[in-house]
């Protein structure tokens, strides 16, 4: 089931990708994590762009062990196999492969406090995999996603941050495991690049939300539609003054595929985000608020675990510059955003609320 909304948004990225996706005609992809929010718009592009634009179809493997995980919104076929696969041991894949995704991670504080040394092992253990696999399949291009993580809590002067800033980040804090396995992982990327002529780039998403993503996962924007539906009030940790930009699922999944799909470029890093409307957490909430008619309340509370509290970033904006090269622009607005993931939400869990009437149509 994907549902009206996420058939506008695969519609607008395949309109944004073109004409690059004709490089995608009768190829080969492989991709780790694609049963998860990010993968699953991955395979619903290319099934729409399969069926819709391509001369030969492009098949699709996707490898998931489901840790996080919510399922496939396409059926196997012909062009697409997905395998229960946990990529910190080797992939074995008999035929060729051509372009190569490593999207598999643990994404959420909540879950990657919850599986630690998983969380590692995806980012370190599963990269390596996977550059093995690129370099003996001699792929067209391999993409691996990073985080705007490895910048961990950067300097006043650094913000917005642009993809040469070295970061400050705690080895021993309670995001290391995942941003400091994060940035091994891009360590690796340019050792195979620089060593085997690996053609990988490295994705740094900047906040990333939309329809797909769990209610229970304890991101921002997703909790705070849970808690509203769940007649709870919305909860902002500690004074709410940290900041962060949103970049909508189909304005940052256009930027993928740009960088997967172009030309040269390899062994370097993107930012991927919005740099529109730095927001700091209690005015998201109030935002919130105000979509749903004002009909909700909003709590100062301590988060569920050290990584909302200890470890948050008190900014994270990025620098554009490099990805708008290749002619990237992110296009929705915060608004029209989390009401699209609202209004997604009703349809996908058949939501029954007062609250479902105040949010009309984008």
């Amino acid at each position: 089931m994907t549902g009206k909304v996420i058939e506008e948004d695969v519609r607008t990225i395949a309109a944004g990708i073109m004409p690059d996706a004709a490089k995608l005609s009768g190829r080969t992809l492989l991709i780790t994590g694609g049963a998860g929010f990010l993968g699953n718009y991955f395979l619903l592009t290319i099934d729409y762009l399969n069926r819709n634009v391509l001369e030969k179809p492009c098949k699709i493997i996707s490898a998931d062990n489901f840790i996080t995980g919510v399922g496939y919104r396409i059926e196997e076929s012909e062009n697409f196999r997905a395998i229960t696969h946990d990529v910190k041991y080797p992939l074995q894949i008999d035929e060729d492969i051509d372009y190569l995704i490593h999207l598999a991670g643990i994404a959420s504080p909540r879950f990657y406090r919850k599986y630690k040394i998983e969380t590692i092992d995806v980012a370190t253990l599963g990269t390596k995999n996977m550059l093995e696999l690129a370099k003996e399949k001699k792929v067209k291009s391999m993409l691996f996603f990073s985080s705007s993580e490895v910048y961990g809590d950067p300097h006043p002067e650094h913000v917005p941050t642009n993809e040469e800033y070295f970061g400050n980040v705690s080895c021993i804090g309670p995001r290391a495991n995942y941003d400091e396995s994060k940035r091994l992982g891009e360590t690796m990327c340019i050792a195979y690049h620089q060593t085997h002529g690996v053609p990988v780039k490295m994705i740094r998403p900047f906040n990333i939300y939309g329809p797909g993503m769990r209610l229970d996962d304890y991101r921002v924007i997703p909790n705070f539609v849970a808690k509203a539906f769940n007649s709870e009030p919305i909860p902002v940790y500690g004074d709410g003054a940290n900041t962060r930009t949103f970049c909508y699922v189909s304005d940052a999944m256009i930027g993928f595929f740009k960088v997967l799909l172009a030309e040269g470029m390899n062994g370097e890093p993107f930012n991927v985000g919005s740099e529109d409307n730095e927001i700091s957490m209690l005015k998201l909430a109030e935002t919130m608020a105000e979509i749903f008619d004002n009909k909700i309340n909003i709590e100062k509370t301590s988060g569920p675990n050290d990584a909302y509290t200890l470890g948050d970033p008190k900014r994270r904006c990025p620098d554009l510059t490099k990805i708008k090269k290749l002619g990237y622009d992110a296009k929705v607005d915060l608004k029209t955003g989390i009401k699209r993931f609202i209004q997604w939400a009703i349809e996908e869990y058949r939501i029954q609320s007062p609250l479902a009437e105040a949010i009309k149509p984008t």
